[in-house]
């Protein structure tokens, strides 16, 4: 036991995969569902427990069999299922800009009032309609090439009950003439005016929309930038995990609820037609292994590693 070697597994940028981290983070939430009966506590806490990889011989390692247990707020399976999302979302946005290649990108980002955990799964069917509504609006309609759309959940621990920030991030891809006249071209103050109706809100609510520079990559605003906050966690694991387990317990229980039959991410238009020409397998439900990452890629292969969890010494050891 003593000579068994701690797993690394580094990116080809050298950057170390927390495979360690994600994994204590699953335990935890593992123990929280067995303390909430949920009968998927025992397969969550299983996730990830072996990992089996291939390696070339310059040390790159390429995850090649394990098993994930897919629940949704795994912390384990989320980092995966970001990592997947983005990546695909990548190729169909690079893709829809060689098909269309004058069309713009717009990232909108689209906000109601905080929720309290017993009316979070009917808020967000909610936004769902709204922004389907949003979509057949005359002026939308008439310029929108394709959508990607995700929501997100947060959580205000402050107050005396967990308060839930749900909001949804839309990334469209438009038509050039968006940009021209008044007749084409839409104002945050429309975007807002169009949410406030879609939802039937008696206040204004924060809407957000800006450009996206196609051709930047570093800049907050870039196409790769909007296809990250796209595509990232819905609900991130140090909002669920904060330690102060009474809390912990509640807001577990409210998504586990509020998420189940929901969909993270959905496309639309253009977008949706070259994720079917890519043949881009289902993210929610599928293959976790396979990132679709070229950074994921090894060359010839010189060994299998088959790393275990240990629970004693809480790492992966091969």
């Amino acid at each position: 036991m003593a000579d068994r070697k701690v797993l690394v597994d580094r990116s080809q940028s050298g950057k170390v995969r927390p495979w360690r981290e994600h994994k204590l983070e699953n335990l935890q939430y593992g123990d929280y569902l067995q303390m909430l009966h949920y009968k998927k506590a025992h397969r969550v806490k299983e996730c990830g427990e072996v990992l089996r990889f291939v390696e070339d011989k310059n040390g790159h390692k390429k995850l090649a069999q394990t098993w994930f247990c897919h629940s949704r707020l795994c912390p384990l399976c989320n980092w995966r299922r970001s990592m997947k999302q983005s990546n695909q979302l990548t190729q169909i946005l690079t893709e829809a800009v060689k098909q269309r290649k004058t069309g713009r990108f717009l990232f909108l980002t689209l906000t109601v009032e905080n929720t309290t955990g017993d009316l979070l799964k009917s808020e967000l069917r909610q936004m769902g309609r709204a922004i389907a509504k949003i979509f057949q609006y005359k002026k939308v309609a008439k310029n929108l090439l394709g959508y990607v759309r995700s929501t997100e959940v947060t959580i205000n621990h402050e107050a005396d009950q967990p308060m839930y920030h749900h909001h949804m991030h839309v990334l469209l891809f438009m038509k050039s003439s968006y940009f021209t006249g008044t007749d084409n071209y839409i104002s945050q103050t429309e975007w807002t005016r169009y949410w406030q109706r879609a939802m039937k809100l008696a206040y204004v609510p924060v809407v957000n929309v800006e450009a996206v520079k196609p051709n930047v990559k570093r800049q907050k605003n870039s196409l790769l930038a909007s296809a990250q906050e796209t595509a990232k966690y819905q609900v991130k694991s140090k909002d669920i995990l904060t330690n102060n387990q009474e809390q912990d317990l509640q807001v577990i229980d409210d998504l586990e609820q509020a998420l189940a039959g929901s969909r993270q991410i959905s496309y639309g238009g253009l977008l949706k037609e070259i994720r079917k020409q890519l043949q881009l397998e289902d993210v929610e439900n599928g293959d976790l292994i396979n990132t679709d990452s070229d950074d994921q890629k090894v060359d010839q292969v010189v060994r299998e590693i088959v790393a275990k969890w240990d629970y004693q010494r809480k790492n992966y050891f091969i």
